[in-house]
């Protein structure tokens, strides 16, 4: 009996964590749908068709958990997901209380190399600003256009640009490795395309691919 309900343990326990997983990543999911749902509120499409990598975290006050995804070699198809967290790096981080969804855009191949780093500081190993809304970044400033990284926010349904200067930027080895069953690095994942996209990220590829089918830019180098 004992050996019975040690198994029957360990099968729910395996099952719960798939199940914390896929979740996350459906939840990135939909954090994506809806936030594009309104055009006049949403990542401007020109912005969006340039982006080399996507991130969508969940966040509450200082920490959040999320998941990162670059198109393969920068300008192909959407590759798989690599899983990360968001802390805090100084006093100046600070989201708020409530869960908020944060999602942001990576410009360019400069940008990705450092994110793929073990953790990187926002605002500092990497540039980081609030990017602007709306159907077309016409309005955007040199600094934002200029920024590695375009960062937004959504809280009690309001969408806006954020900064995220100050925040950790870190790779969640242990989320990773329970994901893909062996250990990756998110290089390996997200730079060198090393494995293809786990069922359990489906909806979130086919979300990407739906608001930007093609774009980005051939990753530069990385050695």
């Amino acid at each position: 009996m004992r050996k019975l309900m040690t198994a029957v343990f360990l099968v729910l326990m395996i099952s719960g964590v798939a199940a914390a997983k896929e979740s996350q990543l459906e939840k990135a999911s939909n954090v994506l749908n809806e936030i594009m749902r309104t055009p006049d509120k949403a990542i401007p499409q020109d912005l969006f068709e340039k982006a080399v990598c996507v991130g969508t975290f969940i966040v509450g006050g200082t920490f959040g958990r999320g998941v990162l995804v670059c198109r393969k070699h920068g300008d192909g198809p959407w590759g798989a997901p690599s899983m990360f967290t968001l802390g805090q790096g100084s006093v100046g981080f600070q989201i708020g209380g409530e869960a908020t969804d944060v999602v942001f855009i990576v410009m360019n191949s400069a940008g990705a190399r450092k994110l793929v780093e073990d953790q990187v500081k926002l605002g500092g190993d990497v540039s980081v600003a609030a990017g602007p809304v709306g159907r077309t970044a016409e309005g955007a400033t040199d600094a934002e256009l200029h920024a590695e990284i375009l960062s937004y926010s959504r809280s009690r349904g309001l969408f806006a640009g954020v900064s995220l200067s100050g925040a950790v930027f870190k790779q969640d080895h242990d989320a990773n490795r329970e994901l893909y069953g062996r250990r990756l690095t998110a290089r390996q994942i997200l730079i060198e395309a090393e494995v293809p996209p786990p069922a359990e990220a489906a909806a979130l590829d086919e979300s990407l691919a739906r608001y930007s089918p093609r774009g980005g830019h051939a990753f530069a180098s990385l050695q």
